[in-house]
Order: C-alpha cells, then structure tokens, then sequence
C-alpha cells in the first residue's frame, strides 16, 4: 500500500514543472486543474513525509544499542512512532480511492411523489422541505426551478438547485426511493399507511460538459397551470422541452417569462443527459456510479421513515437512526457520514482485492 502512496505522490513533482509551463500557463482552467490537483496531493505528501520520520524513528533504535539511556529514549520514540505509524496508513490509505470529478459541483435535485396518493405528496414535500433545510445548514444557495402542488397538500413534483462546493458529494447517496409509514391525520381506525417518494441527485451540468443540438429539441409553449395570480397562468409561458434523441422531456412553467423557463429547463435537461452520461460509461467500465452507494436507481428503496416507532432505516447501512422529527427538519448529517464511510470501506475493500 505504501508503494502506491508514493507512486501516487510523485505526481506533485510532475504537476509543479507543469505550472511552470507557459502553455498551461497561458490556459486559465488548465491553471485551475493543475492547481486543484496539487491542492489535492498536498496533504498526502505531508502525511508521507511523518510516516517516513515514523520509520527513521525506529531504525534509530539500532543506532542507539550500546548506550543505555539513549537506547532506552529511542526504544520510547519508536513505539509512539509505531502507534501514529499505523494512524497514517489510516487516513493515507483514503487517498488510494479515485474522487468523484462531480463531488464538487451542485446539484439538481429532483423529487417525486410515488404509490400513497395525498399521503405520498405530503411526504414528497417533506422531504423537500428536509433537503432544503440540510443545504440551508451546509451554506448552500437553492432555487426552486419546478414545482406541481397536490391538491390535498404536499407536492406531486418538484425540482430544485443547490448551489454550494461538496454538495454532489454529500447529497448523492440520496438517490432513490424513500418510504414513509405512519398513520395519515384521515386515518380514523389507526392503521399505518405505506407511502413513498423517489428522489434523484443530479449533478449539475454546464453547457461545456453537454452540447445539445437545436436540431434534437422540440420546445412546445402552454398557459400555466395551478395557482399562479397576475400573469403566470394568463400568459403562454410554460415551456416544455422534449430531447428527441433520448424522449426526455422537461417542463417548467413557474416564472412569468417563457425565456426564464426555458433557461431553467434546458438546465435540468443538460443534468439529466449529463448523469444518464456518465452512468453508461460506469456501465461500460463494469463499475458502480461513482461514489454512488447501489444503483442509485429511483426503483431501489434505500430508506425508511417510521413515524410511530420513530425510527429511519437505511437499508444499505443495515442500521438506524432515531429522532425522526429531527432528521425531517434537515438533520441528515449523521446519515450521509455513515454513508461516505461505508462507500469508502467497500472501495477500499475492493482496491484491496484487485
């Protein structure tokens, strides 16, 4: 493992004549890569370099034979030397997993209610409300691009950006269906209802990573519908965007101005083909999704929320949490560490076996 470590630190060395080059340093976004990469192998040549002052600590010990209080010194720094020894294979084997190129960017956040009618859109919009809250905690920015009201409350669909560096990477393992079990306020016998919502963490694309031809498009214009007041559902200023090539279909008609539309939708358009992208390529590499825990697939129930027993299971941890009421109020933290936990446990299991 250690040889790996520092094969992979010895490409500062590269990176550093490399931001001496006059090409790359006339390439404002090749700056950018190269720095973000040094940036990123920093630490590890630090940690290298106390691991390699950890070894020198215990051949010293040989040195010393012969000199009985110094021996005695030496032998003391070599199994202090040999406990932090094993503290930095900890945390340097970390680096041996490949990052996610998309950890960084923001996110398109899309919800939907599922089986559970009203129930299953009360639901929906609680757990917008939770994701909005979590990203309100983080210092994240979010803005509700779509949006369709149920009529007994809650939302049939909604589709939101959060805008924040780390965002993909915290929320992506939020990808899925998420099933609720409580009993509705309509419930008169008391019995626990089942309810779901499906949720997709997309990461956000720009117009850079996606070229879309005009040529692929076909984009329909309608009068809004639902509340809306003044001109919103007075005026053709829903825009639905149809992608030929793919039959994905977006619509947006929460502004006034169908250009504003527009604009929103080819961004949750570019998110979608960008993410349905990179999981063929995953596929062709015969890994999973990056960093995704599963498939990520809105088919897969990767959670539970029991409301009489306060209680949510994470059925890819196997575990679960309590204070429910809590973690509907944004205080998912805890659950999405022991998921990037358990995301590095099974790649460095499977790095291990290769």
């Amino acid at each position: 493992m250690i040889d790996k470590l520092r094969s992979l630190a010895s490409e500062i060395d590269k990176l550093n004549t490399k931001m001496r080059d006059p090409d790359v340093l006339s390439d404002p976004k090749e700056i950018a890569r190269v720095g973000k990469r040094i940036s990123e192998l920093e630490p590890l040549v630090s940690l290298l370099k106390e691991y390699d002052a950890c070894l020198a600590a215990i051949d010293f010990v040989q040195e010393a034979k012969g000199d009985s209080e110094m021996e005695a010194f030496a032998e003391e720094e070599a199994d202090a030397a040999k406990i932090r020894m094993s503290e930095l294979e900890e945390e340097m084997k970390l680096f041996l997993i490949p990052k996610d190129p998309d950890d960084d960017r923001s996110v398109i956040l899309e919800i939907r209610a599922g089986t559970g009618g009203e129930e299953a859109a009360l639901f929906a919009g609680e757990l917008l409300r939770m994701y909005l809250r979590f990203a309100e905690e983080q210092h994240w920015s979010t803005e509700l691009l779509t949006k369709a009201d149920a009529e007994g409350g809650g939302i049939k669909e909604a589709s939101c950006k959060i805008d924040g560096v780390g965002a993909y990477g915290n929320l992506k393992y939020e990808s899925g269906v998420h099933r609720v079990q409580r009993i509705p306020a309509t419930e008169s016998k008391g019995r626990i209802h089942t309810s779901a919502a499906s949720v997709a963490i997309l990461p956000e694309a720009e117009e850079v990573d996606i070229h879309i031809k005009e040529e692929d498009l076909r984009i329909d214009v309608f009068r809004s519908s639902g509340p809306g007041g003044q001109s919103v559902n007075t005026t053709d200023s829903a825009v639905r965007i149809t992608h030929i090539p793919t039959g994905l279909v977006v619509s947006c008609q929460d502004e006034k101005s169908q250009l504003k539309n527009k604009v929103k939708g080819m961004g949750i358009l570019r998110s979608r083909l960008y993410a349905a992208e990179q999981e063929r390529l995953a596929k062709e590499r015969g890994d999973m999704r990056s960093g995704q825990i599963g498939t990520g697939d809105r088919s897969e129930k990767i959670r539970t929320y029991n409301f009489p027993q306060d209680r949510v299971t994470d059925h890819r941890l196997g575990q679960n949490f309590s204070n429910l009421p809590s973690i509907m109020e944004g205080d998912i933290g805890d659950i999405i560490e022991q998921l990037k936990r358990h995301d590095q446990e099974m790649k460095l299991s499977a790095i291990a076996e290769s």
